[in-house]
């Protein structure tokens, strides 16, 4: 194993999820839904783990380089828990904003694969470390143990610059997702190694 790259487990994801924190604090999406700064800090890390925190469990989770990048991973037959993304989200998004919310989960949900496949919920780097080919690392690394299991990987990331990263990684577009005035998330296959 590469020795920059780390599984994470239960006890840094605090450490996991303030990294994801800061690489997410300038998102069009996320900062749709938590537009206050103080929202965003005392709300976002409640959506990640509902979001992403199967990945802990499963043991799914690394790091690069002491958590200057992180990658939550859901393996085949692993899903975020639903029920508790709305749960969050109710509570830490204006009510105004609910319809268009739900409605982009209901297309992503209808949306996502229902044969065998890995889903990356959460990538991202620290900005302060951003630039320097870690990501790439990240990335790289963790598809070799993925690609394993000769299945597909999908994502939805909500920010359009992220796109040509993940398509270096051989991730291809497969639908948008977008309700109202909620930006528009991606949805990003990679085939099956093989």
């Amino acid at each position: 194993m590469n020795e920059r790259v780390q599984k994470v487990n239960e006890r840094d994801q605090g450490r996991a999820y303030g990294t994801l924190l800061l690489a997410f604090a300038a998102d069009p999406c996320e900062r749709w839904l938590y537009p206050d700064a103080s929202a965003y800090v005392a709300e976002f890390p409640r959506f990640l783990e509902a979001f992403g925190g199967a990945a802990f469990s499963t043991d799914t989770a690394w790091q690069l380089d002491e958590f200057a990048a992180v990658s939550l991973w859901m393996p085949p037959g692993t899903a975020p828990d639903g029920d508790a993304i709305v749960e969050v989200l109710r509570g830490g998004v204006a009510p105004a904003k609910h319809e268009d919310l739900l409605a982009v989960l209901d297309q992503m949900n209808d949306a996502h694969p229902a044969f065998a496949h890995w889903y990356l919920p959460w990538f991202g780097t620290d900005p302060s470390a951003q630039g320097r080919g870690r990501g790439s690392a990240l990335m790289t690394h963790c598809l070799s143990i993925v690609d394993v299991e000769a299945v597909p990987v999908y994502l939805e990331t909500p920010n359009p610059r992220t796109i040509p990263f993940y398509r270096r990684h051989g991730f291809d577009v497969t639908g948008t997702f977008q309700a109202g005035a909620c930006p528009p998330l991606t949805g990003m296959l990679r085939p099956a190694a093989g």
